[in-house]
């Protein structure tokens, strides 16, 4: 039987928010494995990328393929031109967690922690996670009023994100703490921008829900 248009639609944006749900496990495995310094789990989120890259994949072949034989018009093609940016934010979500994972290996051998630098990274990937959930559930609900509440969740992600900064700046001198620092510096950054993305996904929505393209108020755009 053959699929419609609308269906078509349906079914990829369905695909989207799948796609949304396994960058929330990616983030919260990285996260994770981090704390722990659980090098098998980093392994495991490392080969779980390839499970977001086909998704990634199959959803920019199917929004090809819609383009090729349908011309949607008004909000149908602000919809197919939000999934589109959608789809390539959460795919780029999930190499900063691979990017964490890999990180985190690097560092097993360094035999430096700190509990501040650990927490805060931890409560970064929480926000992180939960940046995510409202991002897909304002996508999905097209509310642009719950989108606007990412800005302030990011400024959240941010400030945890100055704390570990603040924190790598107290450790000591040797070779393994300044390694240490460095890493848990790109580690930081990594979660920072992953929130910045979820932002990006707002206003997607915003767009989708107006027809208007602008960018959210936030630490890099003071308003």
């Amino acid at each position: 039987m053959r699929v419609t248009f609308a269906e078509e639609l349906v079914e990829l944006e369905d695909a989207i928010q799948r796609e949304g749900d396994l960058v929330v496990r990616s983030i919260q495995a990285a996260t994770r494995a981090l704390v722990e310094n659980d090098l098998e789990l980093a392994d495991e989120v490392i080969a779980f990328d390839d499970d977001v890259d086909s998704n990634y994949v199959a959803i920019e072949r199917g929004i090809e393929s819609l383009l090729a034989r349908q011309t949607p018009v008004a909000s149908d093609l602000r919809l197919v031109l939000a999934m589109l940016h959608v789809n390539l934010h959460l795919e780029r979500m999930a190499d900063y967690c691979v990017t964490v994972a890999k990180l985190t290996k690097l560092m097993g051998g360094l035999n430096v922690s700190d509990d501040a630098i650990s927490s805060s990274i931890e409560d970064m990937g929480q926000r992180a996670e939960q940046m995510i959930r409202v991002a897909m559930d304002a996508f999905g609900t097209r509310d642009a009023d719950r989108a606007h509440t990412l800005v302030e969740l990011d400024e959240l992600i941010d400030r945890a994100n100055r704390n570990a900064t603040e924190d790598v700046l107290s450790l000591g001198d040797s070779p393994e703490e300044r390694e240490y620092g460095l890493r848990m510096l790109v580690v930081s950054r990594c979660v920072e921008r992953i929130g910045d993305h979820a932002v990006d996904i707002g206003e997607q929505v915003v767009y989708l829900v107006t027809g208007e393209f602008r960018e959210f108020s936030d630490a890099s755009h003071p308003g």
